[in-house]
């Protein structure tokens, strides 16, 4: 079975500290949005990005299409109502460690959301559709879809391009939240999939140590309410997020090289704008073991492991003024 290794990235061919660059592309979005911001976040960046082509966007973790309905809204606010979305993996069918809960909606939303239900095949079928455009993949979410779609379509997402966030392989630099693997949800709510995804592509990793160098800060949000409702809406759930987590103090204050006035991390951006070949990141191949210990997966540098293209660096100051500035327009 042949592989395309996410980003068109080759291992053999890139210098260690490779750059990509921004080219006009199609992706497939996969999201768990409507937990933290960092989705409605990555969301608007793509649908602001210059040359951007959504082909689909699937939801995971959803309960009777919630995700689904305010992935709808979302686009209803930037007008883009054409591009198609489905509910994928349900938290019904048992596949988490445990409960991916949603916030307070009225905190977050400023009016009701219907659902968007639907069958889990309609997930598939535009996750299949998006690879056969030539799409890049794209998880911000568990990585359940892409192993229920694997074990369907066996090889199929190997031939795409695929980014992935999550994952941790090395410590968080000082400065930073002291984060470890328990907290890299993205995987390790769902390590049966995550397993069978790493085994069966080579995705491009933004780990977890990376993407909390990243933040949203309070400074934006004068910028982000003179957008528009999109913009709004990220204002608003910025201050909701501010009210419920205090990240201005429990981090901003507490880590030197957190901004002081970060409202969140900006894990789901960093993701979609390595995707796109932003060039402020360094990406190396790495030899990762994988083993599942108890109830996690651990990714640990073996020379015998397999490769995978893995962000190790990232200029997160210059990434939170650039997500500023592409979904601002300014």
């Amino acid at each position: 079975m042949s592989m395309r290794v996410g980003l068109a990235f080759d291992p053999a061919l890139m210098p260690a500290t490779a750059t990509m660059v921004m080219r006009p592309m199609k992706i497939h979005l996969d999201t768990d949005l409507a937990g933290d911001l960092d989705d409605v976040c990555a969301l608007a960046m793509l649908l602001k990005w210059p040359g951007v082509e959504i082909t689909g966007i699937t939801t995971v973790g959803d309960i009777d299409g919630r995700r689904a309905g305010y992935v709808h809204y979302v686009l209803g606010l930037a007008g883009r109502g054409d591009i198609p979305v489905a509910a994928g993996a349900d938290q019904s069918g048992g596949y988490y460690a445990y409960p991916m809960g949603f916030p307070e909606h009225d905190d977050y939303w400023p009016e009701p959301v219907a659902p968007v239900p639907g069958p889990i095949e309609l997930a598939f079928e535009l996750i299949e559709h998006s690879i056969q455009s030539d799409a890049t993949i794209i998880g911000i979410g568990p990585y359940t879809n892409f192993a229920l779609f694997d074990t369907l379509h066996p090889g199929l997402l190997a031939e795409a391009p695929v980014c992935l966030m999550g994952g941790y392989v090395n410590p968080v630099p000082p400065g930073y939240p002291q984060w470890g693997r328990d907290d890299d949800f993205n995987v390790q709510v769902d390590v049966a999939s995550a397993y069978h995804v790493l085994q069966h592509c080579i995705p491009t990793l933004v780990p977890l140590e990376i993407t909390v160098q990243t933040a949203l800060r309070r400074a934006y949000l004068d910028d982000l309410r003179r957008l528009g409702p999109l913009g709004e809406l990220i204002a608003r759930q910025g201050e909701a997020q501010k009210r419920e987590y205090r990240n201005e103090e429990v981090h901003g204050r507490a880590h030197e090289r957190v901004p002081d006035d970060i409202l969140n991390f900006q894990h789901d951006p960093l993701a979609c704008a390595v995707a796109l070949g932003w060039d402020g990141v360094t990406i190396e191949p790495m030899s990762l073991r994988l083993d599942v210990v108890g109830e996690q997966l651990h990714m640990t540098r073996d020379p015998a492991g397999s490769p995978y293209p893995v962000v190790t660096a990232v200029d997160g100051p210059r990434f939170n003024d650039f997500w500023r500035d592409i979904v601002c327009n300014s």
